[in-house]
């Protein structure tokens, strides 16, 4: 595809067959949207060799081109990680269908019956980057809620992408429901990207995922409502009544889990009462485990570590790579927090109930945690079967965004005649 003129005209063929498609799926049944899953299922299963074999082809070139570790490995697929994708297909398959469920119902006193029932979005943009797996998720969640979805991937992952949306088209086909349900983008040029956050006409929310480029530039020039997953600077405090084998425990698994996904620890912060008493294990076991420390102050002093710069702090680094700072007390990681932080997922290592109380009530990130590690923050880890996104705005969707939150609602209204006096 050579200019914008090209993009502009593959947006409106994939944006008409797309809002097309909408209007089947709006009332397409429970049974059918399951099948149609089941069988995408199936296929995965199926084809799992070929699909591993695109995805080492873009590893491959992910690799050459000189990505970091943590960014090949967000790429890659192992066969644990595909029968994953095999198994969220199932579970949104089995839950409940969202599309008509009665949200609330009540009588007016002139009489008529209120209902609020969910409804579909219509058509949503996917835009995500190198992870090929959010092509399944995204399918799935969409055909679920009764949406058309047209996804555009990145270079990193087209062969993986391209492998996994064909299981869903066959997933669409068996199930006798419209091919056009689930589009992906034949190219990766950037000027359809431009194209989609113009689209008001075919789209009705854009959901983008991937690094803080891409989705600043969505949010700045989009036209379409936005989903926004910005960055996701997460943070870690050990308070003074936290359990040390507990906070070693999640402090690791929360950096080094998977360091390239959205949930992993940015940041750690330690209670000033905490260090005195016990020191700093969890950065020792964190060195130990290959993550550079980037420290400041007291906690500079600990060997292995290198020193923080100021802009360490509230720094999505997506590798094994995390900032470390001491703090006085609980309001003052909240205060650390609330200047640093993106709004995604925050942990606090306590056991006393009321300064985890405090630490809930006064952020509002959209996950907070207690003595969990925010590797979680998972739409499949919160029973959703997978996710959309992580959205850290403040309307509408907030959290992991699973088939429910791809809905919006309508009122449907009855009277016997009313008229209003």
């Amino acid at each position: 595809m050579g200019d914008g003129q090209d993009a502009a005209a593959l947006m409106a063929a994939m944006g008409a067959r797309a809002r097309a498609a909408s209007g089947a799926l709006a009332f397409a049944t429970a049974e059918r949207k399951h099948a149609a899953l089941v069988s995408a299922a199936h296929a995965v299963q199926a084809r799992a060799a070929a699909i591993l074999a695109a995805n080492e082809e873009d590893v491959a070139g992910a690799e050459h081109r000189g990505l970091s570790a943590a960014m090949v490995d967000r790429l890659r697929l192992t066969p644990a990680r595909l029968r994953g994708v095999e198994d969220a297909l199932r579970t949104i398959a089995d839950q409940p269908d969202p599309v008509g469920a009665v949200m609330a119902e009540w009588t007016v006193p002139s009489g008529l019956a209120i209902r609020r029932v969910r409804t579909p979005l219509g058509v949503v943009g996917v835009i995500f980057e190198s992870r090929p797996n959010v092509t399944a998720d995204a399918g799935a969640l969409c055909l679920k809620a009764g949406n058309a979805v047209i996804l555009r991937g990145g270079s990193e992952s087209a062969r993986s992408a391209a492998a996994i949306h064909a299981c869903l088209v066959a997933g669409l086909r068996d199930a006798g429901l419209p091919a056009d349900a689930i589009q992906l983008a034949p190219t990766q040029d950037r000027a359809l990207v431009s194209e989609m956050l113009r689209a008001t006409q075919w789209l009705d929310v854009i959901v983008p995922r991937g690094g803080k480029g891409l989705v600043g530039l969505v949010q700045d020039q989009a036209r379409v409502p936005v989903f926004a997953h910005l960055e996701g600077i997460c943070h870690v405090y050990v308070d003074r009544d936290a359990d040390v084998d507990k906070a070693r425990r999640v402090v690791l698994n929360a950096k080094t889990r998977r360091p390239g996904v959205c949930g992993a620890a940015e940041c750690l912060l330690i209670d000033w009462q905490f260090y005195t008493r016990h020191g700093a294990p969890m950065i020792a076991d964190l060195i130990a485990a290959g993550v550079e420390v980037r420290a400041e102050g007291e906690l500079a002093r600990i060997s292995g570590t290198r020193p923080a710069a100021p802009d360490d702090f509230g720094r999505e680094f997506l590798d094994m790579i995390i900032a470390a700072r001491l703090v006085d007390g609980v309001d003052a990681a909240i205060g650390h927090i609330r200047r640093h932080g993106s709004g995604h997922t925050e942990a606090i290592m306590t056991e006393n109930a009321a300064t985890a109380a405090r630490f809930f009530e006064r952020l509002d990130s959209a996950i907070l945690m207690l003595n969990a590690s925010t590797q979680f923050a998972d739409g499949g880890e919160f029973g959703m079967g997978a996710e959309i996104g992580i959205a850290t705005g403040k309307l509408h969707a907030r959290g992991p965004v699973g088939a429910e939150q791809l809905t919006s609602f309508k009122y449907l209204v009855t009277g016997d005649g009313t008229i209003r006096p």
